[in-house]
């Protein structure tokens, strides 16, 4: 499931994208598909191994183009262990969030984008947000659980004041907030009530799917319900300090 916008957010052949916070590999796996050198990067050693083993799997059975390159390392959000200016494209999505000092992070990625690159960030929507914090103490009251809850005109505003310039937003997963409201409401770590089974094997099946009515559904659900907020960002050729 991509919640970044790939029209909005175009990747090229050979450009050098890190996708930091890459949890289980979502947007990696897209990336490597569409021929660019990947850097997944997270803290968590165990879904690492499983993002390596998977880039090693595409690669055996051609997934990727040949000359793409995919390596998942770990590392801290804080200290980025890249020179400045290593990368054409950042992907941080859902991953702000859980991050106590979310303002160092951001400088962090502004400071390993390239002039001229972009970055796709994406956090849970205030409002859907909002609703399972008041539904479940359990749902952000977890070890590397949410931290707080992003207003847009919030977000942007901590991202440009590194030095980004914003180009675009939208919402996405209209689908999904319904069903996180419905587990938090029944308990987040319920997932054999029947309700939330239900709703998971039609997400699933949309997924794997993609019918035209849900997908039509998602898009008129999206500006009102979506479940996460994107915005991109482009770092500008020449810093605003040297203009």
């Amino acid at each position: 499931m991509l919640t970044v916008d790939f029209d909005r957010f175009p990747v090229g052949m050979g450009d050098r994208v890190l996708d930091m916070g890459c949890g289980a590999g979502r947007h990696a796996f897209e990336l490597y598909r569409r021929g660019a050198d990947v850097v997944a990067l997270d803290m968590d050693a165990d879904e690492l191994n499983g993002v390596a083993e998977m880039f090693e799997a595409m690669k055996a059975e051609g997934e990727a183009p040949l000359h793409a390159q995919a390596n998942a390392v770990r590392g801290n959000a804080y200290q980025l262990p890249f020179p400045d200016a290593s990368f054409d494209r950042i992907v941080a999505a859902e991953v702000l969030e859980h991050l106590p000092e979310d303002s160092r992070a951001m400088a962090e990625l502004t400071r390993v984008l390239r002039p001229g690159g972009m970055i796709a960030v994406s956090v849970p929507r205030w409002l859907p947000e909002k609703v399972c914090w008041a539904l479940s103490d359990d749902y952000h009251e977890v070890e590397g659980g949410h931290v707080r809850v992003y207003k847009g005109d919030v977000l942007e505003k901590r991202l440009t004041a590194t030095g980004l310039e914003p180009v675009g937003q939208h919402h996405a997963h209209g689908l999904h907030s319904a069903y996180w409201w419905l587990k938090c409401a029944v308990g987040v770590t319920n997932d054999d009530n029947p309700l939330v089974k239900a709703y998971h094997r039609i997400l699933v099946w949309d997924m794997m799917k993609a019918p035209a009515a849900t997908r039509l559904a998602e898009r008129a659900l999206n500006p009102v319900l979506g479940k996460s907020l994107v915005v991109y960002l482009r770092k500008p050729e020449v810093s605003y300090a040297n203009a």
